[in-house]
């Protein structure tokens, strides 16, 4: 999860409403009036799409929106791009409100800045695969010899290289999905807008289709908004994810706050089914380290540790973690009259794990091991513990047994 809090949002939806019908203007008062839905379609013929939108996207990070059909969900991303105008509200990119955008400045726009991949992948059945994504630079009025490169370069980034000359009907559905993305980041624009992109898939492909986009996105940094009606995909794709029922917005947050903090009945009906051990990371469960010993000798290793109420710790030196030490094996050495610095036979090796994992995986060593596994990162430096017991508590399964 990318940190960027610090910086303006690069996406900022303030008040959208859309209201579909003849004459929305007309109506808009009943809207905010708080009439339903169904209120509103009864007495004047317009159906409410979307009510009182607020959101921010930050730059570099997979944004989902989710909900089931008809919750608004596709009507809000087709007003990114302004596919779709509102009927009320402003939507700023880089702090400017594209709504007010003429038509020469939105082409460009949607040109530039902003790419969008459809569920059905929408490729020209008569152009090659590499016409096919080289077709957004031809638009923007590249070279041949440079669009085509470029678009070489990302059919070898989506795992297509060879298949150039082909036509999209000689692909699989997962292959051509991988054309349809390739043809969107070839244009190079900073934001991409998925809608439903991976649904028409079977599983096994979009499992694959989700690692690549998560493998790229970790290399490109693209500010990605993906629509989708599964919270499995939602919570496996997105840095933060909106949810939305009848046009408006119920929750959004992080997928574990969504997770473990349901907001309505409708979102806990949602996560009730979510397997958590594939859904959450180590880092949404774990502790800070009860007990961390940095002393050299054994003594003040020994008095750092009755200062905490555990009977072990974590020892850590200047290359990072080490390993566990017990309050026994500490308690024998002073007993045997060694006063001298802690040896490594002192200490016990205890796999560790790290925090981007997912929970399913570590499961195995949470059981095999009798302390809560200490979470390190790629530079050894320990961040945090995980215990059989906070598992449990966040899984809610029994069988896990519960330690310290």
């Amino acid at each position: 999860m990318h940190n960027r809090d610090h910086k303006k949002p690069l996406i900022q939806i303030r008040g959208l409403y859309k209201l579909f019908g003849k004459q929305p203007d007309k109506v808009m008062s009943r809207v905010h009036q708080g009439e339903s839905k169904d209120q509103i379609l009864a007495d004047t013929g317009h159906t409410l799409g979307l009510r009182d939108i607020n959101l921010d996207v930050k730059a570099g990070e997979i944004f989902v929106i989710m909900g089931l059909s008809g919750s608004g969900k596709s009507t809000l991303i087709r007003h990114f791009n302004r596919l779709i105008d509102p009927t009320e509200g402003e939507i700023l990119v880089d702090g400017t409100d594209i709504t007010r955008f003429s038509a020469k400045e939105l082409e460009s726009f949607r040109r530039q800045k902003m790419s969008m991949v459809f569920q059905r992948f929408g490729l020209m059945p008569h152009r090659t695969v590499i016409d096919n994504v080289a077709y957004g630079l031809s638009v923007q009025g590249v070279g041949k010899a440079e669009r085509l490169k470029r678009a070489e370069q990302w059919l070898d980034t989506v795992g297509l290289a060879g298949y150039e000359q082909q036509y999209p009907s000689q692909l699989s559905g997962g292959q051509q999905q991988r054309v349809g993305l390739a043809r969107a980041l070839c244009t190079d624009a900073e934001i991409l807008l998925m809608d439903e992109a991976f649904s028409a898939l079977d599983p096994l492909i979009r499992s694959e289709m989700q690692d690549q986009l998560i493998g790229l996105q970790s290399k490109l940094q693209k500010t990605i908004v993906f629509i989708t009606h599964d919270l499995d995909e939602a919570l496996r794709l997105g840095d933060r994810i909106a949810i939305l029922k009848d046009g408006e917005l119920v929750q959004q947050g992080a997928p574990e706050d969504i997770l473990l903090n349901p907001a309505t009945d409708y979102v806990e009906a949602f996560v009730k089914d979510v397997n958590r051990a594939r859904a959450l990371t180590v880092e949404t469960v774990m502790k800070p380290p009860a007990c961390r010993i940095t002393a050299e000798t054994i003594d003040e290793a020994l008095s750092q540790m009755k200062k905490t109420s555990e009977d072990f710790g974590y020892y850590v030196n200047d290359e990072g973690y080490q390993g566990v030490i017990l309050q026994q094996t500490l308690e024998q050495a002073v007993q045997k009259g060694s006063h001298k610095k802690v040896t490594s036979i002192l200490i016990e090796t205890v796999p560790t794990i790290q925090a981007d994992s997912i929970l399913e995986s570590v499961i195995p060593d949470t059981l095999d091991t009798d302390f809560p596994l200490p979470v390190v990162d790629d530079d050894g430096q320990l961040q945090g513990q995980l215990s059989r017991s906070s598992l449990a508590e966040v899984l809610g399964d029994v069988s896990i047994g519960v330690n310290h």
